[in-house]
């Protein structure tokens, strides 16, 4: 349940910076053109380079993690064969400290040693399941949908619509998406709600805002 908590909370967040990066970047070129053509080729390369940063960012760190967790591992498994004895009492004096009186954190050391030792130590002291290793091709993988989701929200609401509606309707159904992540994040995070959704919206407000202006600013100047 961890994992897959972890696994939606990481697809709400790809999908809100894939709606607010490109929603910044749309509204910013309608700022300056209401050419759709240039609209439609802006909103691709903004989603396809989001994306692609986003798996690759995300294969980057997970690799890393799992490379880290692989290591850990072959460590434990090394000092499990030359320190048995002294893995024994660690693994005894860990559960103590969680709260098992020391005769039966000994017995439960002992018995956990006995079924997989390497199993027992990395998930109480290092915290990884050998079974659940992260993949960094799943988590790529997952960002790249997560945003490229997230990002035809506001893409598609630039250039279908006639030019009149393009701007108006791009920046509601942003926002009322950015409701929709900001709840689902806290819900997730078990966080308030409020304050979530106030700083999700209040950001992505702020972010079209702004590249509107950029846009409008070097549309009148001719740029």
């Amino acid at each position: 349940m961890s994992t897959r908590l972890n696994w939606l909370r990481a697809g709400v967040l790809g999908a809100n910076d894939g709606i607010v990066s490109t929603a910044g970047l749309v509204v910013g070129v309608a700022g300056a053109t209401q050419d759709r053509a240039t609209l439609l080729t802006a909103g691709l390369a903004g989603l396809l380079a989001g994306s692609m940063s986003m798996a690759a960012g995300e294969y980057v760190s997970v690799a890393t993690q799992r490379a880290s967790e692989r290591a850990a591992l072959a460590q434990e498994k090394r000092e499990l064969r030359e320190q048995p004895g002294a893995e024994l009492d660690e693994l005894a004096g860990m559960l103590e400290a969680r709260g098992l009186s020391p005769d039966v954190a000994r017995e439960a050391a002992e018995q956990l040693t006995e079924r997989d030792a390497l199993r027992a130590h990395a998930r109480v002291e290092l915290g990884i399941d050998p079974d659940a290793l992260t993949n960094p091709w799943h988590a790529a993988g997952a960002s790249f949908l997560a945003f490229t989701v997230g990002a035809l929200l506001p893409l598609l609401a630039m250039v279908l619509p006639p030019a009149s509606l393009r701007l108006p309707l791009t920046v509601v159904s942003v926002l009322a998406a950015l409701v929709l992540t900001g709840w689902g994040s806290a819900r997730l995070g078990v966080a308030p709600v409020r304050p979530s959704v106030l700083r999700n919206v209040g950001g992505g407000a702020l972010a079209m805002a702004v590249t509107y202006a950029a846009g409008a600013l070097l549309g009148a100047a001719g740029v």
